[in-house]
């Protein structure tokens, strides 16, 4: 029986270039192998979710995520807490495309990143949970984060990440420090600080230096503690991510990987931030799925660092390696006696 696919996508981003692409797009699934259909989500609470476990639950092999990162939150959100998910492969039209760029999928031209599945190239991810939702890139708290809530939604379509930035500039003199109380694998933070956040990628936020060593299946997020707010500081911080991630060794930071956390506030509200969206407040507990979503990506432009090769990997391939051996056929062993 053909393998089915289910695109669904969010016919607003993008400015609607998806819509206008679609019928190539769904020539070149087919071409991969998959019987493909699609879906335009709804203004409906979870559209997208709700389509994605549908199809997950009829048993699609497949499901494409066309939009922005909201999107394909949406659709993790759908999958990551049934027993069977599916594969997945996104199709980027938002406005910063963390996810596409840290799989290096083409982030400007939807057919072309549409074509990645040709490759035949997959990545199993991590996926992060807080409280009873999931996150695909990052999770964030204090007053550092909160600029993406006052960006409208209509202005980050037409200025796309200039949109972020200029409410940044705007923001960031009124940030202050907030009380929070964090633990984590190793260790236990409590005090002042503008922001923390953990991310399961590298890019965050258009920039790709903020987390220099992430691995994208490893179990761990990185989380990153900014202790300070002084204006001057962080500006300072802003300058060290750009020249190539020196933050990470700045006092003002703590830069630790860890697969779980609690976050409680200490003193007032605690907002918490799951992939640039409001996601509810703090307490809340913070847990890394392991290789728990199988995306396609170009693996061929991923550094060799940022995937690791799980240890039942391995096993498998040297069973497979043994395996193999012990179907020649006797003769082949014996070349080099009768020579």
């Amino acid at each position: 029986m053909r393998k089915r696919a289910r695109i669904i996508y969010n016919p607003t981003s993008g400015r609607e270039a998806l819509t206008h692409d679609l019928v190539e797009i769904l020539g070149i699934f087919e071409q991969a192998g998959y019987e493909t259909s699609a879906y335009a989500t709804t203004p409906a609470p979870n559209s997208a979710a709700d389509e994605a476990q549908r199809c997950a639950k009829d048993g699609f092999e497949l499901i494409v995520a066309a939009g922005g990162d909201g999107t394909i939150n949406q659709v993790v959100n759908g999958l990551a807490g049934l027993k069977r998910r599916p594969k997945m492969a996104i199709i980027p039209a938002g406005t910063t495309n963390d996810y596409a760029r840290a799989l290096h999928i083409p982030r400007d031209n939807p057919v072309a990143a549409a074509k990645v599945v040709l490759k035949n190239q997959t990545v199993k991810m991590d996926i992060g949970q807080a409280g009873d939702q999931y996150f695909i890139n990052i999770a964030a708290g204090g007053m550092l984060t909160e600029l993406t809530y006052d960006v409208p939604s209509q202005l980050k379509s037409i200025f796309g990440y200039a949109a972020y930035l200029a409410k940044g500039a705007e923001l960031l003199p009124r940030v202050k420090p907030v009380e929070m109380d964090l633990k984590y694998d190793d260790g236990h933070f409590t005090g002042k600080a503008s922001m923390f956040f953990l991310a399961l990628t590298n890019s965050v936020g258009g920039f790709e230096k903020i987390v220099p060593d992430a691995s994208l299946d490893d179990g761990k997020f990185t989380m990153i503690i900014v202790k300070t707010s002084n204006l001057a500081k962080i500006l300072h911080l802003m300058t060290l991510v750009l020249n190539g991630g020196k933050h990470i060794n700045d006092p003002s930071i703590i830069y630790v990987k860890t697969s779980k956390v609690v976050a409680k506030p200490v003193k007032g509200r605690l907002m918490i931030n799951l992939d640039g969206e409001y996601g509810g407040d703090a307490p809340m507990t913070f847990r890394d799925f392991k290789q728990h979503i199988e995306f396609f990506a170009d693996t061929d432009r991923i550094p060799d660092e940022a995937i690791t090769t799980t240890d039942t990997e391995l096993q498998d391939a040297e069973r497979n390696f043994v395996s193999a051996v012990d179907q020649l056929p006797e003769e082949a062993g014996n070349d080099s006696e009768t020579e």
